[in-house]
């Protein structure tokens, strides 16, 4: 049985707090800004093993955790030219939930977002040959004659930082194979330090934040469910709702 033909997962449930919970609170409530972040898998070996490194310990928010390349949207990310665009169930996924505008062009930039921050942050180009940007953040895409490459990503989750943390984001995760990248040398930046490929299995040795691990949780069991991920699966949507931290499937 599927996350969509469970009754249980049909309508958004109580979860248990501990995962999502608040690192800390007291902070006004701010409203949740936009944010990608991808999730490249090596299937080579007997285990599927996650790009993950550590956050700088000046950032302010998660320092010294593990994480997946991601960051916020920019406001100029949809405007930017694709060598390929994403499955056209996955942009349906993305449009659920959507605070207005829902719209495809919005859809895209939340895409293109975790392909430029997993530039920006491990080196990793998720691109084709394609019309070049010109914003100065695309410049090493530009010098190469590159674009976003949108078609190999699924999107697999989405979660938004509980209430009266001092940033607050709506993320969405996407997650794509290392052998469909062309490129995959990955390198530390001041972004993220000490990359590293993770199992699922040793996920609990490693410190992250708590959402973190349950969305390595579910990657595992989507991926013991069917290797290929298949575009348009039923996305976990983490949120709070009346006070409660709910699990709604999209």
């Amino acid at each position: 049985m599927s996350d969509k033909d469970d009754p249980a997962t049909r309508h958004p449930r109580a979860v248990d707090p501990a995962p999502f919970a608040p690192e800390e609170v007291g902070h006004p409530l701010l409203r949740p800004k936009d944010a990608s972040t991808l999730i490249l898998i090596d299937r080579s070996g007997g285990e599927p093993a996650l790009l993950m490194g550590k956050r700088h310990q000046a950032h302010a928010f998660m320092p010294d955790t593990y994480v997946f390349p991601g960051g916020r949207r920019d406001k100029d990310d949809g405007r930017v030219p694709v060598s390929d665009d994403l499955d056209t169930a996955v942009t349906r996924k993305l449009m659920q939930k959507m605070a207005s505008p829902a719209t495809e062009i919005r859809a895209r930039a939340l895409a293109i977002a975790a392909v430029r921050e997993t530039h920006e942050e491990v080196g990793i180009f998720i691109a084709g040959h394609g019309r070049p940007s010109r914003q100065k953040s695309w410049r090493a895409f530009a010098e190469r004659g590159l674009a976003p490459r949108l078609s190999p990503l699924r999107y697999i989750a989405r979660a938004v930082t509980p209430p009266y943390q001092k940033r607050r984001f709506d993320t969405r995760f996407f997650a794509c194979f290392r052998d469909e990248v062309d490129q995959t040398d990955a390198e530390s930046s001041n972004e993220l330090l000490d990359l590293k490929w993770v199992r699922p299995s040793q996920a609990d040795s490693i410190s992250m934040p708590r959402i973190t691990r349950a969305i390595i949780e579910h990657l595992d069991r989507e991926l013991a469910r069917d290797s290929t991920l298949p575009f348009g699966r039923p996305v976990p949507f983490f949120h709070a709702r009346y006070g409660q931290y709910t699990r709604e499937v999209l």
